[in-house]
């Protein structure tokens, strides 16, 4: 079980740490501190389940098919390069963090939204149904790779908003944001390619 434990740890913290446009909105909600640790767990939540649902059968009915393959591949390349071109185009008119300000969204919008960019993000089911769940349905313990990879994931979110909210009052400079949006649009384009090119399909 251990074995098959800290290979659902390693893999799911190599493919969910690579999901830019997921990461990029829990890091900004950390950085404005608002919901964040709702944030957190929604996205450690749809994580647990889509890794669960993946290990348990559908990851592997899915690679059998080219069609699901190619469309879950090229539809994961679009969104993403839909979401470096929104880095970019935001790196280039700047903005400025007020960490002070009292006008924050509401509960109800922030986990509308959570649950719109993870269940909406082709990547997302590319990485957890389709990889993590071919992968874990060949391990000595599927039970303990779903286990490995969801603690991973809730490492990784709630990790990201701790980390966020101790940076939120050294990046209220508009030179701070673009460094932070040229940084995403960069992992963005570079999962973008990694997908396009086979990497994660054939190796």
């Amino acid at each position: 079980m251990w074995l098959s434990f800290f290979n659902g740890a390693g893999v799911g913290a190599g493919l969910i740490i690579a999901i830019g446009a997921q990461n990029a909105f829990v890091l900004g909600q950390g950085l404005k501190r608002e919901h964040q640790w709702w944030v957190a767990s929604i996205c450690a939540l749809c994580d647990w389940l889509l890794i669960v649902v993946g290990v348990l059968g559908l990851g592997t009915l899915i690679q059998q098919s080219p069609l699901l393959m190619s469309a879950a591949r090229w539809g994961g390349v679009a969104f993403l390069l839909w979401q470096a071109s929104k880095a970019i185009g935001r790196m280039r008119t700047g903005g400025r963090l007020t960490v002070s300000s009292g006008l924050k969204a509401s509960l109800g919008k922030v986990v509308a939204t959570t649950f719109a960019i993870t269940l909406l993000n082709p990547q997302v089911y590319l990485d957890t149904l389709v990889m993590l769940g071919a992968i874990g349905a060949q391990q000595p313990s599927p039970s303990g790779f779903i286990i490995g990879a969801s603690l991973a994931s809730m490492a990784w979110f709630f990790g990201l908003v701790a980390g966020a909210g101790w940076l939120a009052p050294r990046l209220t400079s508009r030179r701070a944001w673009q460094v932070i949006e040229a940084f995403i649009a960069t992992i963005l384009l570079w999962v973008a390619w990694q997908l396009g090119s086979g990497a994660w399909l054939h190796g």
